[in-house]
């Protein structure tokens, strides 16, 4: 439930920021819950994935992604994410969520985001966007570009991200994938 409190207040606030560039740094300040928690007291990872939702939220309409998109007919979804954690979140403790589009390849768009506290990196997550059409099938990624506005020529992925992407490719939706283990 709380999720869906964050998100609303989200919808509310977001689109009285300052709009965005769709290469610029949105900041989105964030503050750690008692919902956030595990049993060892400081944040949980899911929520870290959670709070990583509503900071894409706020840089899609903040960049006015949002509102093309949706006039386009299109929606996004996480296809792959990797987070890696270097200092806990505790109680109370307030943050900042930075979050960047890095570019496009032939299948999809990338995002780092940051969750960062004094200026200082406390974890790190790459996610792979994926764009499907509301009347379903996925959005070609030139037709992406062409709404979004990203230049893949002038910002392109570097190499780890492209072999990332390839190495955690799974089957798409209407190929087998079996749970077979070596």
């Amino acid at each position: 439930m709380r999720r869906f409190s964050r998100l609303a207040w989200l919808s509310t606030r977001a689109p009285k920021l300052p709009p965005l560039d769709i290469y610029d740094v949105c900041r989105s300040p964030r503050r750690v819950w008692i919902g956030d928690l595990d049993e060892l007291r400081h944040m949980n990872n899911g929520a870290y994935l959670s709070n990583l939702d509503h900071a894409r939220q706020e840089l899609v309409v903040r960049t006015g992604l949002w509102r093309r998109m949706r006039d386009a007919g299109m929606y996004p979804v996480v296809g792959a994410q990797m987070i890696a954690y270097r200092r806990s979140l505790e109680l109370g403790q307030r943050y900042v969520i930075e979050s960047r589009f890095l570019g496009l390849d032939d299948r999809a768009a990338y995002l780092e985001q940051r969750f960062v506290v004094d200026g200082e990196v406390y974890a790190r997550a790459y996610v792979q966007g994926r764009f499907l059409y509301d009347r379903g099938g996925t959005v070609p990624m030139d037709e992406l570009a062409r709404v979004s506005g990203m230049d893949p020529t002038t910002h392109p992925l570097p190499e780890w991200m492209h072999d990332w992407a390839s190495r955690i490719r799974l089957p798409g939706t209407r190929t087998p994938a079996p749970s077979t283990w070596d």
